[in-house]
């Protein structure tokens, strides 16, 4: 499996890349930053991106999507998060939160299995750090889990248009996932479900 992640950037926000072994392409995973710098990283290992899929619509994950995108790829996000870009004062993120136009925006939600690169992908909304995020479930491979759980700590759900309470639902449907099953956060290392269960003080006691 091809697996890479871009973080160099002000926030520390994680841009994941990634493809089955055996194919040829790649989705890529929240690109809040340097379209150019991702582009060159899925060239110099010969795959073609096919999708960009995004948590959450907070810039740090979603800026240059759009720009990252362009005329050619779909750009899939949760519709509660979709109003950010035709809408910020309704979506109300507290902050400005600058996105660039995207052409091919597409609504998933959950429950959806989206075919890419080789991989079944599950949606599932998890709201409460924004009204329309989702982590992105590769059964028995791994799972993004955005700004939901982090190594250690867990997003946000203080700003405006947070939900303190789908937030503690959306923690515990990520705990139901398998102990062993890699978590790949949108900041910070990479962890495990069973890590975070018996180590994470957010999470010990849910």
């Amino acid at each position: 499996m091809y697996l890479d992640v871009f973080d160099r950037n002000p926030f520390g926000t994680n841009c994941w890349m990634l493809g089955a072994e055996g194919s040829e392409e790649a989705i890529v995973v929240d690109p809040g930053f340097e379209p150019a710098q991702l582009r060159s990283m899925l060239e110099a290992v010969g795959r073609r991106p096919v999708a960009v899929l995004l948590t959450h619509a907070h810039s740090d994950h979603a800026e240059a999507a759009g720009e990252y995108a362009g005329e050619d790829l779909p750009v899939f996000v949760h519709p509660a998060d979709a109003v950010a870009y035709d809408d910020i004062e309704a979506w109300d993120p507290g902050f400005p939160n600058p996105l660039t136009p995207v052409k091919d925006l597409r609504s998933i939600q959950d429950g959806d299995v989206l075919e890419l690169a080789g991989f079944r992908i599950e949606v599932q909304h998890t709201p409460g750090h924004t009204p329309g995020h989702c982590s992105f479930l590769l059964t028995q491979i791994l799972v993004l889990t955005g700004d939901l759980v982090f190594a250690g700590s867990i997003g946000r759900s203080d700003f405006p248009n947070s939900d303190a309470s789908a937030m503690q639902r959306s923690l515990r449907r990520f705990l139901a996932l398998p102990d062993e099953l890699p978590a790949h956060p949108g900041h910070g290392p990479r962890t495990t479900v069973g890590r975070e269960r018996a180590r994470n003080p957010f999470l010990v006691g849910l």
